[in-house]
């Protein structure tokens, strides 16, 4: 009966963590495939490059910034991880593409909160 029940509890897992894909659509705010791979990939170049800024212009440094950027970097930790191994032909399972869906949103905020902050010259 435990294991029946273990069994159990894991294919329910299963099932919630596919809920979205089984209903066609991906991510918080529920898009179509195309448009989530979109956001992605233009939220991977967005945060790409606000790092590629700040590590160029050291004069963009302060608290505020530090701040914002590390709170990019963790909320993008899950898509870099998969960028990464996606360089480095790497296979990819399918925790970290739903971490990847759970994510992209707070991503997404934070790389435009660090974007506003440079832009507002903090």
């Amino acid at each position: 009966m435990v294991f029946q029940q273990g069994l159990f509890f894991t294919v329910i897992f299963f099932l919630q963590g596919c809920a979205t894909v089984l209903m066609g659509t991906y991510g918080e705010d529920h898009e179509t495939f195309a448009a989530f791979q979109a956001r992605v990939e233009h939220v991977f170049q967005l945060q790409n490059h606000l790092t590629s800024h700040l590590m160029l212009n050291e004069n963009a440094e302060s608290e505020i910034t530090s701040r914002a950027e590390q709170q990019m970097q963790e909320a993008c930790a899950p898509l870099n991880e998969y960028a990464a191994r996606e360089s480095d032909g790497l296979s990819v399972d399918m925790s970290l593409k739903r971490r990847i869906e759970k994510t992209t949103v707070r991503c997404e905020k934070a790389a435009f909160e660090l974007q506003r902050i440079l832009s507002s010259g903090n």
